[in-house]
């Protein structure tokens, strides 16, 4: 997505000018404003204007600050219900779109001042199932570590290391610079969402992970001479190359088919420190960089959900009163 595309509406590009430019929020999340926004307005104009046309031919460009203002609240629930419908939206995915609309809707009512009354103002979020993450025990991460068998074993132990570890994003891990990991104070410096920075604590694992890669990592030819991780290419790596090698991984160590992911590393992390470190959920909060405790609570649940297995696990759970 382009903010220069004159395609777009001038109040869609403005507002998302705004977002990336003063409110700092990252290009990826920016495109995906401008497609929740998309998605929508072309589901308006389609009922609007009683297009026959598919949803994904309609021209936006016509979208102006009268239709804009024209939408009401029973526009937007219709709306969620197509895309719960027609496109198979979860909870989830209607939630960012609801987020989105909402986010728009604010910044013309409040910031740009070009409506007066706010359509989205009482829009209800779906109500989403709070899922316990998956993630690996200590035995599990630990055959994990052990079993790096590929074309870079120093590096990708590093990568699952950290991952482990410092409970990073994928996002984070792959903006890594040389820079950025302080070997004397033994920290990273990490650029999570919303181009926030954080300082996170490398233990001994890491440390000695980062100096043997930092010995065999090429810096000869190098695309990106800043980077700390490369691809074979020598480019910096990408979250679509760890996306690949991860799954081999787990397959090398027997853990493969159970939907293991970066995004699951980054959960181990957070739950191991949590059940065998004693890691106060507050800290452990400012380690995963997460705006809202309620996020970081969820690895509260995975304790009280053990915690109700060894209930259940002790040998007299069974045990009745007989009867007289």
């Amino acid at each position: 997505m382009n903010l220069n595309d004159e395609t777009i509406p001038i109040e869609i590009r403005r507002y998302l000018t705004y977002m990336q430019t003063i409110r700092g929020k990252s290009k990826k999340t920016v495109d995906e404003y401008y497609l929740d926004l998309r998605t929508f307005f072309r589901f308006i104009c389609k009922r609007r204007y009683n297009l026959d046309c598919t949803y994904e031919d309609v021209d936006i460009s016509v979208v102006d600050l009268d239709l804009i203002r024209s939408v009401s609240l029973q526009d937007c629930y219709d709306y969620l219900m197509y895309v719960a419908s027609e496109r198979d939206n979860m909870a989830a995915a209607r939630a960012r779109k609801v987020s989105s609309l909402k986010s728009f809707y604010n910044y013309l009512h409040i910031k740009a001042n070009k409506i007066t009354e706010n359509p989205t103002k009482d829009l209800d979020f779906p109500k989403q199932r709070r899922a316990i993450p998956k993630y690996l025990d200590l035995d599990e991460s630990i055959k994990l570590l052990e079993s790096i068998d590929s074309k870079h074993p120093v590096r990708d132990y590093c990568i699952v290391a950290l991952f482990l570890n410092c409970g990073m994003r994928l996002s984070e891990l792959v903006n890594l610079n040389l820079n950025d990991y302080n070997a004397q104070n033994h920290t990273l410096r990490l650029l999570g969402k919303g181009n926030k920075e954080r300082i996170v604590y490398t233990n001994r694992a890491c440390d000695e992970a980062l100096e043997k890669w930092l010995e065999v990592r090429p810096y000869d030819g190098i695309k990106d001479q800043n980077a700390l991780f490369l691809s074979q290419q020598k480019r910096r790596i990408s979250p679509k190359t760890i996306q690949w090698m991860l799954p081999k991984l787990f397959q090398n160590a027997g853990l493969g088919g159970r939907g293991f992911s970066a995004h699951k590393l980054r959960h181990t992390a957070a739950t191991l420190m949590y059940r065998h470190g004693n890691v106060d959920i507050r800290v452990l909060q400012e380690l995963l960089g997460h705006e809202s405790l309620a996020t970081t609570e969820i690895y509260t649940h995975i304790v009280n959900r053990d915690l109700k297995h060894a209930a259940e696990s002790n040998p007299l759970a069974n045990v009745q009163e007989k009867t007289k």
